[in-house]
This record gives C-alpha cells, structure tokens and sequence, in this order.
C-alpha cells in the first residue's frame, strides 16, 4: 500500500512539473512600489476622489505626447491627472528612467521587457502586440530584452494605473532609456520611429488619436540631505537657495522644451543636464536626463515621419514637493519613499505635445 502511494504521489509530482513546464500562462509583471504608489482599485479610486478638481477638468485635447512625473502619488498625483488627461490613445509609448541600470551593466542600447502583461489597478494591463512586432524588426545592438530591470523599475509603473483608470482597455509598449550618448539617442530615434510608423501605416494607426507617447521623469532632485551622501544643493537649502533651483528649473523648461521642437533645443536639454566630458554623470539632477531627450527625439520624429511635423509642447504645470500642497494617503496603506523637506526635494513636470 505504501509503495503504491509513493508510486502515486511521484506520478503526480511529475504531472505538475511537465504542465509547468509546458504552461503557456503569459508571464506578468508584479506591482513593485506599493508604498508611493496605488496597487489596489480601492486605492487608486480614493487617490484620485482626493485629487483636487482643478487637476481632473475634463480635457477635449488630444496629446501626441507628454512629459509626466513619476514620484509617490502624495506628492505629485494631481499633475499625473492633470498631464495624462491629454492621452486618448489605446497604445502609449512608455519611455522610462533606468535608475538602477549600473546594478546590471546596462548602458548604451535600448531596455525592453518580454511580460505580456502588468500587473495593475483594475487587473492586468496588456503588452500592446507591436512591442514584438517592433523588436522582430530593430538591430540587434540596438536594444536589450531585460525582465530584471523592467520588474525593479518603477517610473513607469507609477503612470500605468492613471492610464488604466481612464482606459481599461489601455495597451502598453514599456520602453527604459540607460546612460546613453546623445548620438546614439538620435541614432535609436531615427530607427525606433521608422519602424514603428511603418507597423502603424500597415495598420492604420494614427499618432494621437491610435498611439501615443508618455516620457516619465522627475525634474530637479535638491538638497543636502538623505541623497546617499551627495549634497545637491549648489544654491543652499534656505528659502533663496531653494528658489533659485526652482527658478533654474523653469529656465530649463522655457529654453529647451517649451514650443516648436527640434534637435538643437533638445540637445540643449542634454547639454544642461549631464556633463559633456562624461555622459554618465549629473550636471542638473533631472532623473530623466535620457528618458526626456531620447523621448522627446523618438516622439518629434514620429511625428515628423507621419507627416505632422514638429511637436509643439506647451507647459501644463510645474510642481515640487517642497511647495505643492500634498494629499493624504496614509489611510489607504500608502505613504512615501522620500522625505519632502528644505534639505530634500524633488520638483514635477507636466508638458502636453501635439
């Protein structure tokens, strides 16, 4: 008896490891940051009752593309309402920071997931199918297929739920930009853009309306404590030092990503924000020094290649921690992953491109 249950038993050890073997259940990412951001649907839906109504006024626009921040719904969830509100589309484009890229040597090319779907809100949220007609068709060098990256990375899974609660039927194609060169973001642009117009033609897509695109980042990160041991803080941290950061910041934004979009105010924006002596370093502490340059690149050839010419960005608003009223979510299980302080901060971006 005992040697025909152990018989048993192995028999159907042995039928549970072959289906696992053959599963062909779609891999899924798995909500990673459940303390800045909302992960359940009562959450998200308490977040954005909370949101001033201001940030939630009903947008006829249609964007092409935006600029939206990424930090801990507390802080920033009002410009997240307010900048996505513009994005109709049913496939976005989303072009992430990679803030932990040195862990895994990434740099240089092009970061892609292979999930088929991420875990969200209101139940899991579609790869659109062109992410793999897309990467069937790129160069090789030109890009890397990296789960590990794409799981520990939260500057786009901070966006996915706004998506998602406006659009349930909302598709994505994640994309994350590594310490990158500015030749070679125009060089992936050139090529990403080229390929992904032709998929949309055959289709009949149309950028807008069909498809759009979503730059995450965090504008000026400031202060003197809680960075690691870095002082970012070039100006102080008092009430004028602050304010001269902020007001950099908007320089930044009026000289290099406001109004008809080219290459040469783009690559100012690079120019402020990492070092030209070594493209990996900081020289103005945007998180997104090559998600917005390569996003911005990759959206405005898009539209140039679809026959709309240059994007043309308008600023929807500018934002920080350190001066933006905060909403609550203690209650929801929520919280933040960084002190907002004189010492610490971080500021927010909103742009709309059409």
């Amino acid at each position: 008896m005992k040697l025909k249950l152990s018989f048993l038993l192995i028999l159907f050890l042995s039928n549970l490891s072959l289906k696992a073997q053959n599963s062909t259940e779609p891999e899924i990412r798995q909500f990673h940051d459940s303390i800045g951001f909302a992960k359940h649907q009562w959450q998200m839906d308490s977040i954005v009752a909370r949101i001033a109504d201001a940030d939630k006024i009903q947008n006829q626009e249609i964007y092409k593309a935006v600029i939206n921040p990424h930090d801990d719904y507390k802080y920033a969830a009002g410009l997240y309402a307010k900048t996505l509100s513009g994005i109709k589309a049913n496939t976005v484009v989303l072009i992430g920071v990679a803030h932990r890229a040195r862990n895994f040597d990434l740099q240089d090319r092009l970061i892609f997931g292979s999930f088929n779907s991420w875990e969200a809100p209101y139940g899991e949220v579609k790869i659109s199918a062109l992410r793999n007609e897309l990467l069937q068709n790129l160069q090789e060098e030109s890009f890397v297929v990296h789960d590990s990256m794409m799981q520990l990375e939260h500057s786009l899974e901070a966006i996915v739920p706004f998506l998602q609660y406006q659009n349930k039927d909302v598709e994505i194609i994640p994309l994350l930009v590594p310490y990158m060169k500015f030749e070679d973001m125009q060089s992936f642009s050139k090529e990403l853009s080229e390929k992904l117009s032709q998929i949309m033609e055959e289709k009949n897509l149309e950028y807008g309306k069909d498809l759009a695109v979503v730059i995450s980042n965090d504008a000026i990160h400031y202060g003197s404590e809680d960075w690691g041991g870095s002082d970012l803080a070039p100006f102080g941290t008092d009430k004028e030092g602050n304010e001269k950061a902020h007001q950099k910041d908007l320089k930044i934004i009026d000289e290099t990503l406001k109004g008809e979009i080219d290459n040469t105010k783009i690559k100012a924006f690079n120019n402020y924000t990492v070092k030209a002596e070594n493209y990996k370093e900081y020289k103005w502490t945007w998180c997104g020094r090559y998600s917005v340059p390569f996003g911005l690149l990759f959206a405005n050839d898009l539209s140039k290649i679809t026959g709309h010419g240059n994007l043309n960005g308008k600023m929807l608003d500018y934002r920080s921690s350190l001066k933006n009223e905060h909403i609550k979510v203690e209650d929801l299980g929520m919280g933040t992953t960084a002190p907002s302080k004189a010492t610490h901060w971080v500021a927010y971006l909103g742009m709309a491109y059409k």
